[in-house]
C-alpha cells in the first residue's frame, strides 16, 4: 500500500522504528534507573521517589515475588491500584523478575474480578486496601495464592503516612472492612525482599508483558496479550514523535488517568521514564478542585487526558489561574476530542490540544497528530512511525481516499492476540496481520484519519448512517450543555431514531425544544435528535468515556 501520509511526517520525526533496541523491558527499565537514578520519577500527595529509589524498591520486591512467593516466569500477577507510587514499584517489580503483569480495575464488582482473576491464571495479586473486601468475596474461586495489600498512603513520609491513611480510613471510611488472614503488607514484602537476590530468566519479544482486559463494556473481558516486543515498539514511537518537542530529563507529565489504562500506563509511565519524565500522580481525578489544586503547584510540561476530564477542568472554578507557562504537550485520546473543548482549551492554556488516538490491541497508539501543530483539525492524525493504516469494508477491502470504513492497522505495536480466544481474535484480525478496530473513520489525501464513530455505536436513520461523535459535538456548543451522549432507540418509521442524553451546564437550563431547534441549525435533517433526555450526570467508564452502551441498554 502507498504510504502517502509519510509525507506529512514533522521535520524529524523517522519514519521507522528499531524495535531491537532493548530485548525486553526489563533492559529499558533498568537503562532509564541508571541512566535518570537521581532524577525524581514520580510524585504523589507532594512527595517524590527518584528513578534509582523505584530501582532499589522494584528489584526488593521483584526478589521477593520469585523467592517468598515462589513465582516462575510468566506467571501472572494482578495489581489493583489507583494511581499511588506503589503501582509504579509494583509493575516494575513484576516485569523486572520476568512475570506477567495483569492490571485490574480498583472499580471492579467481584463477578468482574473473578472472571478477570480466573481467566488469566494470576496466582498473586498487589492491591490497595480500599478493595481487600472484594477480593475477600471471591478469592475461593481464583487460584490466587499471594496477597500483598498496602494502604493508600504508605509511600509518604511519617507522620503524613499515618495522616492520610487515618483519613482514608477512619474520616472518610473509604477502606470496607476485610480479613484476609494471609496478607502481605507490601512494605514487609519489600523488606523481606532486600535480603534476597532477584533472578533474571531470559526475556524475549515474544514474551507476554501484559494480559490487559478490554471489552467489558461491551461483553465479556477479553486478555489482549501484548508482549514485550509490542510494548518497545510503542515506547520507541512515541519517542519518535515526542523527541521534537520533550527534552530528555526535564519533562513534568501529569497523569490523571489511572495508571492501569493502557493509554496512562504506555503514554505516561513508560514514555516518561524511557525520558527521565517525572509523573504527578493523581489518585483521585474526579475531585476536580483538588486536581486544580495540586495543578497550581507543578510547572508540568505534558499533560494526558480524555475530553470529558479536559471539559471538566475547564469548568472549574480556578483553572484559569494556573501556570501554563511551561506547558508543551496536551495530549487527549482514549475517546473523541470534541472541537468546542479543544477551542476552549486553547483559548483558557494558551496550547492546542493535540488528539491521538489507539486501543488496548495496539499498546495503544496507532495514529497521532504532529505535536507542533497550532490548531485542533478534528483529525486523529496519522499513522506513528512503522505502522499502516488502512479503511477498509465489511468484507476487507480497501476503500478509496473520503469514504468512510473500518480503520483497520498494521504494526508491531499490534497485540499476539486474546489471551485462551482463538475465536475472538480471529474476528479481529485480517490477513496480513492487519488488525480490525471496530472504529468507522476516513482517510483524507494527505493521509490523516479523520474517526466518525465506533462501528457498534452507529445509528442508522432511513438507510442513513449518523455518528454519535457528530450529534453530540454541535450540542455541547450549545452554551448551557455541559455533556451530551447520542443513541439510536427504535423507531417504527425510520427504523431508529436519535436520542440525546444531556447534562446542562451549574445554573443554566435549555428545553428539550431549544435544543433540537439548535441541532437542525447545525445538521441535515435525519441526524437531529427526535428526544432530548436531561440528566444530572450520564455513565462513564473508569477514565471517563460516557458509556452510550449503558444508555442504549437502559432504553432497550
Amino acid at each position: 500500500m502507498d504510504k502517502i501520509w509519510l509525507k506529512e511526517y514533522p521535520e524529524g520525526v523517522p519514519a521507522e522504528i528499531d524495535v531491537n533496541e532493548f530485548p525486553s523491558l526489563r533492559e529499558f527499565l533498568e537503562q532509564s534507573f541508571s541512566k535518570y537514578s537521581s532524577l525524581p520519577a514520580f510524585t504523589n500527595m507532594g512527595h517524590s521517589i527518584s528513578f534509582g529509589e523505584l530501582d532499589e524498591m522494584s528489584r526488593y520486591l521483584g526478589a521477593w515475588l520469585q523467592k517468598n512467593a515462589g513465582l516462575a516466569k510468566g506467571d501472572a500477577v494482578a495489581v489493583m491500584m489507583p494511581n499511588v507510587i506503589q503501582y509504579a514499584v509494583a509493575v516494575a517489580a513484576i516485569l523486572r523478575a520476568g512475570l506477567t503483569v495483569t492490571n485490574v480495575n480498583p472499580l471492579y464488582t467481584p463477578r468482574e474480578l473473578e472472571h478477570q482473576l480466573k481467566d488469566s491464571g494470576a496466582k498473586a495479586i498487589i492491591m490497595v486496601e480500599n478493595f481487600a473486601s472484594t477480593l475477600q468475596k471471591v478469592r475461593h474461586n481464583t487460584p490466587i495464592k499471594t496477597v500483598v495489600v498496602t494502604a493508600i498512603g504508605d509511600m509518604l513520609p511519617v507522620p503524613k503516612r499515618h495522616l492520610v491513611n487515618f483519613v482514608i480510613r477512619k474520616v472518610k471510611k473509604m477502606v470496607p472492612a476485610w480479613d484476609i488472614p494471609d496478607a502481605v503488607p507490601f512494605h514487609k514484602a519489600l523488606k523481606e525482599g532486600k535480603w534476597q537476590t532477584m533472578d533474571t530468566p531470559p526475556l524475549g519479544h515474544d514474551d507476554i508483558a501484559f494480559l490487559q482486559y478490554t471489552g467489558g463494556t461491551t461483553g465479556v473481558a477479553k486478555g489482549a496479550m501484548l508482549t514485550h516486543r509490542n510494548i518497545i515498539a510503542n515506547l520507541l514511537q512515541a519517542r519518535a514523535w515526542l523527541s521534537v518537542t520533550v527534552v530528555e530529563g526535564q519533562s513534568v507529565v501529569v497523569t490523571p488517568l489511572p495508571l492501569y489504562h493502557i493509554f496512562s500506563l504506555t503514554a505516561n509511565f513508560f514514555v516518561f521514564t524511557l525520558m527521565g519524565g517525572n509523573n504527578i500522580l493523581i489518585t483521585n481525578p474526579r475531585d476536580l478542585p483538588g486536581f486544580v489544586k495540586e495543578l497550581k503547584k507543578q510547572k508540568f510540561t505534558f499533560i494526558t487526558g480524555v475530553n470529558t476530564l479536559f471539559n471538566g477542568l475547564l469548568n472549574t472554578p480556578g483553572f484559569n489561574e494556573v501556570d501554563f507557562s511551561h506547558l508543551r504537550v496536551t495530549l487527549g485520546g482514549g475517546m473523541a476530542v470534541q472541537a468546542a473543548v479543544a477551542e476552549r482549551w486553547k483559548q483558557v492554556t494558551g496550547k492546542p490540544l493535540v488528539q491521538a488516538y489507539g486501543l488496548t490491541e495496539t499498546s495503544p497508539a496507532a495514529c497521532i497528530n504532529p505535536l507542533t501543530q497550532k490548531d485542533f483539525n478534528g483529525s486523529i492524525g496519522v499513522p506513528i512511525s512503522s505502522t499502516e493504516v488502512s479503511i477498509r469494508d465489511e468484507d476487507g477491502n480497501e476503500l478509496g481516499i473520503g469514504a468512510v470504513g473500518e480503520i483497520c492497522i498494521r504494526g508491531p505495536q499490534v497485540m499476539a492476540g486474546y489471551w485462551n480466544r482463538p475465536d475472538e481474535t480471529d474476528k479481529v484480525m485480517l490477513e496480513g496481520g492487519w488488525f480490525r478496530s471496530g472504529d468507522m473513520g476516513r482517510m483524507d489525501e494527505r493521509g490523516y484519519i479523520f474517526i466518525e464513530d465506533r462501528k457498534k455505536d452507529m445509528i442508522l436513520v432511513s438507510g442513513f448512517n449518523v455518528y454519535p461523535n457528530e450529534v453530540e459535538g454541535v450540542a455541547v456548543t450549545h452554551p448551557a450543555v455541559l455533556e451530551a451522549a447520542a443513541v439510536g432507540i427504535p423507531d417504527e418509521k425510520s427504523g431508529e431514531m436519535v436520542k440525546l442524553f444531556v447534562v446542562c451546564r451549574e445554573g443554566q437550563s435549555v428545553t428539550e425544544k431549544e435544543l433540537i431547534a439548535f441541532c437542525r441549525e447545525g445538521l441535515t435533517g435525519y441526524k437531529v435528535p427526535r428526544k432530548v433526555e436531561f440528566r444530572k450526570d450520564l455513565p462513564k467508564t473508569n477514565v471517563g468515556k460516557i458509556l452510550r452502551r449503558a444508555l442504549r441498554d437502559e432504553q432497550a
